[in-house]
C-alpha cells in the first residue's frame, strides 16, 4: 500500500534541510527521518503491533532523540508501546500542537531476598 500524502508530509517536515528520508538501519529496515540526533517514526494505522514495530526501529536507529509521529486519537497506544518495548523519547500528533515525554517502564526491583523452607 502506497504512503499517503500526509504522511510523506510529515515526514519530509521531520527530516528539514540536513536530514534525511527513508534511512537504513540493521535489519533491512528503515527509518522514516532522521537527522545526526533524531530519528522520527511516522505511524498512522493505530494497531498496536505496528506501533511496537515503529517503537524498535527507533530503538535500533542510534540516535539519540526517538520521536513517534501518530494521529491525536492514537497517541496513548503509541506512549504504551514505546513503555513496552522499552524505549525513550517523544510522542507527538501529526499536526505538531500536543507532545508528551515517554520514558520507559522501570524494572521491578528487588526489594529483598526471600528464601522457603
Amino acid at each position: 500500500m502506497p504512503e499517503g500524502k500526509a504522511h510523506k508530509l510529515v515526514k519530509s517536515k521531520a527530516a528539514g534541510k540536513a536530514g534525511q528520508t527513508e534511512v537504513k538501519i540493521s535489519g533491512g529496515r528503515r527509518l522514516d527521518a532522521a537527522t545526526h540526533k533524531r530519528a522520527v517514526e511516522v505511524e498512522t494505522s493505530g494497531s498496536r503491533q505496528r506501533l511496537e514495530k515503529a517503537a524498535s526501529r527507533l530503538e535500533s536507529s542510534g540516535r539519540s532523540h526517538h520521536i513517534l509521529v501518530v494521529p491525536q486519537k492514537d497517541m496513548s497506544r503509541a506512549r504504551q508501546a514505546m513503555r513496552t518495548k522499552g524505549v525513550s523519547g517523544t510522542v507527538r500528533n501529526i499536526t505538531g500542537t500536543k507532545r508528551s515525554t515517554v520514558r520507559p517502564a522501570k524494572s521491578a526491583k528487588k526489594t529483598g531476598t526471600s528464601k522457603k523452607k
